[in-house]
């Protein structure tokens, strides 16, 4: 089932609305700001083996514990920081997703300097396939399979199949001109 299809059948109504916002204002459009890409793999991350709603529920506490997502900021984390974050019960607290989000906050910091920024090194790197981005992405970072990928990119605009065509939210979509049109 697409998201699109999702949102359309879900109940009740506190539910929707979050679901909502999220479909209707952030999944499928590029993202230009490195802390904001940095903040969606985050999330994606850390909704391995959860729900998307689990997610969406904790991304002000995501959003507060990991520094607004400021990649630099995060990268300079220390062992104090890790704890703190251990601690947190706002976000999801698994040892493994708190090191890859320190972790890949440092790679993007050296992809930086190679590409400019993390949108520069997607961009690079467009267009792949997706297996192609899996593979990439693996070697790259933390704790990022096809799942956390895949949606990764097509929540940020880079791989196709954020929402069906009959969704009036693909429209807007498209004139936002998302990275999967300039194959």
């Amino acid at each position: 089932m697409s998201y699109c299809s999702f949102i359309s059948t879900m109940q009740p109504e506190a539910r929707k609305a979050l679901h909502q916002n999220y479909h209707d204002n952030h999944y499928g459009f590029p993202i230009h700001n490195d802390d904001e890409l940095f903040g969606r793999l985050l999330m994606e991350i850390n909704q391995a083996g959860l729900s998307w709603e689990t997610i969406l529920k904790k991304e002000a506490a995501f959003r507060e514990a990991y520094s607004n997502f400021r990649i630099a900021e995060v990268a300079a984390y220390t062992d104090k920081d890790r704890e703190r974050l251990l601690q947190d019960a706002g976000i999801i607290r698994n040892r493994l997703k708190i090191n890859a989000a320190i972790e890949n906050a440092k790679t993007i910091l050296l992809l930086r300097e190679q590409y400019g920024s993390f949108a520069g090194w997607l961009d690079h790197h467009h267009p792949l396939s997706k297996d192609a981005w899996v593979k990439l992405f693996k070697k790259t970072f933390r704790f990022t399979g096809g799942e956390i990928v895949g949606e990764f990119l097509m929540s940020t605009g880079y791989l196709k199949g954020a929402h069906s065509e009959d969704c009036p939210v693909y429209q807007q979509v498209l004139k936002a001109a998302p990275r999967w049109m300039t194959t």
